[in-house]
């Protein structure tokens, strides 16, 4: 480590730059959606798919990037995956089509599902087991700004530049990443370097792209559709058998006697439930800025900045929190506190403003920057540093598929709760229909009708779905601060662990 010295600092800062970025277009490319409705002539479909290509292959591919990294180099596999990322965004940045637009999405989710895992599992190199909760912190910063962040600078940059240039900030983040990768990190595999495990790879890689597409296609076709639940029985299905085959491997894939770690399993459900419970908060609250508070796309990304706010400000604390109290007791105070904000947001209604709005999302905030950093620790302490690859990419696996059932699942929610109460009395059937059956769509027509008493009426209603959705995730918080007490150790996440160099195989400085 003293190799390194003071060198780690800047590496952390590489990391959270292209983390950044990664995170940044996750959320950024939703404020463009309408633009590219008209400027590719994309259907509704073609849009889902911009959209879930980056995803469903993140997904996917997590867990074998991981395992690439461990046996071939994590420095080499980490900047092979920016560099794809880098070279798809310059494509999505000037391609013409929508197939020729979700091709490059896919590669950018290709370059994303290398960069999470690896920039993870590099932390461990670097960084000793008692400077680790520092730099998780900032990780877990990076990859949460992003989120509420993207909608701002992505609305920015389509009020003054072309739909491309969502894409194209993409690219000098990229090059600014590879860079300080080549000069500053140093290259670690795992020193078993195991031979792949191509059955478990194949079924784990199939369940996964079951279970995350069928949660994607259930907001076009809900969950009654064969498409759906088909589609995600036979991942379910796929999974099951990863596992049982997992159990009689020689060399499995991943080791499932990780979750009998307390601390593995007690930071990993955490940090799930936290992203299933955030991706509900921010499914739900750009379209009350625009559909009820009458925000652009540029205002309802500002409008999120008090939730960056409250990160901001208690994930510097989180790591000297979980110093003094350990991080079950950490986990537990943001998961309240979290829940207390989504509470209190579920008390809006139709006529509430901005303000309350604030309010809540800087509690929620608050609660956000202590979950994350503190679970994070929790669970990467438990990993041993030669599969740091495969288990962070595990780590990273199943939070990005809570968070694809937590948007479908509170969209779910928020839906229905919007069909029980909008009032479509007056309208043609076929209005009546899209402006019932769609909530973006029920808002979009009563704003179109110039009819007042409509316009409340679908507002009111979605403002009520919101707050069941908000209330579902104060629950989800609840029970992962519960879970969070339950299944950590009383000791502080940083102890009993081994040197986080100690079993790493250095190819170079």
């Amino acid at each position: 480590m003293t190799s390194l010295g003071a060198r780690r600092w800047w590496v952390l800062g590489a990391l959270v730059v292209i983390l950044l970025a990664v995170s940044l277009d996750l959320t950024a490319l939703n404020v463009a959606l309408p633009t590219l409705s008209t400027e590719l002539r994309a259907s509704t479909g073609a849009l889902q798919w911009i959209v879930a290509s980056y995803t469903l292959v993140s997904a996917a591919l997590l867990i074998p990037a991981g395992l690439l990294g461990d046996r071939y180099g994590r420095k080499k596999v980490l900047l092979g995956g920016i560099t794809v990322f880098l070279l798809a965004s310059v494509l999505a940045t000037w391609v013409s089509s929508p197939g020729a637009l979700i091709a490059a999405r896919t590669l950018m989710g290709v370059g994303s599902a290398v960069i999470t895992p690896l920039a993870m599992s590099v932390m461990l190199v670097v960084f000793p087991k008692e400077e680790q909760p520092k730099a998780l912190a900032a990780w877990a910063g990076a990859s949460l700004l992003g989120l509420p962040l993207g909608p701002i600078i992505g609305g920015y940059l389509l009020d003054h530049f072309w739909w491309g240039s969502i894409f194209f900030i993409n690219i000098p983040v990229s090059v600014v990443a590879l860079v300080l990768g080549l000069i500053l990190i140093p290259e670690s595999r795992s020193a078993v370097a195991p031979r792949p495990d191509y059955t478990g790879l194949l079924l784990s890689t199939g369940g996964l792209a079951g279970v995350v597409y069928g949660a994607i296609q259930e907001e076009e076709f809900g969950w009654g559709d064969v498409r759906v639940w088909g589609v995600m029985t036979a991942g379910a299905v796929a999974l099951a058998a990863f596992v049982a085959w997992t159990r009689r491997a020689r060399r499995p894939l991943v080791d499932l006697d990780l979750f009998r770690d307390r601390r593995f399993t007690g930071g990993a459900v955490p940090a799930t439930l936290l992203t299933f419970a955030l991706f509900g908060v921010l499914f739900v609250t750009p379209q009350y800025f625009q559909g009820v508070l009458g925000a652009d796309a540029l205002g309802s990304g500002l409008r999120l900045l008090p939730l960056i706010g409250g990160l901001l400000v208690t994930s510097k604390l989180s790591p000297r929190l979980v110093a003094r109290v350990g991080a079950a007791l950490v986990i537990a105070g943001g998961g309240v506190i979290m829940a207390a904000g989504m509470v209190l947001g579920a008390f809006s209604t139709v006529d509430t403003g901005y303000g309350m709005a604030a309010t809540w999302l800087t509690v929620t905030g608050l609660g956000m920057g202590l979950v994350l950093p503190a679970s994070m620790t929790a669970a990467m302490g438990a990993l041993s540093a030669e599969r740091a690859g495969v288990g962070s990419a595990l780590l990273m696996t199943i939070r990005l598929v809570g968070g694809a059932f937590g948007a479908a699942v509170l969209g779910s929610l928020l839906s229905a709760g919007y069909r029980g109460r909008v009032d479509v009395t007056g309208l043609p059937s076929a209005a009546a229909a899209a402006a019932r059956d769609k909530v973006g769509g029920g808002l979009q027509i009563a704003r179109e009708s110039h009819d007042a008493g409509l316009l409340r009426s679908a507002r009111s209603a979605f403002v009520h779905g919101m707050d069941l959705t908000l209330v579902a995730g104060a629950g989800i918080m609840i029970v992962a601060a519960l879970l969070a007490v339950v299944l950590l150790p009383r000791r502080h996440a940083a102890e009993g662990t081994v040197d986080g160099q100690s079993e790493h195989e250095y190819a170079s400085a």
